[in-house]
């Protein structure tokens, strides 16, 4: 892994204060970038390149599943069944 970049800092728009890179190349457990790297850094550096050398193709492919955003619709409809199976209220 290239770390070169970790020295620059920006401020991270999930967490709202700057943030070192190394902290957007690996977000959790998971150790691939945080979803919002692209947005935050391109401006600084090619990003797109500094993906492609430094993560797999399936690590890429798991980014870019995890990078396409969920439709609002969907998203408020699983929100709806959700708090309706904790208040026991299925038949609303």
């Amino acid at each position: 892994m290239d770390v070169s970049k970790d020295r620059y800092r920006r401020r991270c728009p999930k967490l709202g204060g700057p943030v070192a890179f190394s902290y957007c190349r690996s977000s959790g457990a998971s150790e691939l970038p945080c979803h919002k790297i692209m947005d935050c850094w391109w401006e600084v550096f090619d990003i797109h390149a500094f993906l492609k050398l430094n993560y797999a193709p399936e690590q890429l492919q798991a980014f870019a599943r995890r990078s396409i955003p969920e439709p609002k619709i969907s998203s408020l409809v699983d929100l709806i069944a959700k708090a309706r199976r904790s208040s026991g209220t299925d038949d609303v």
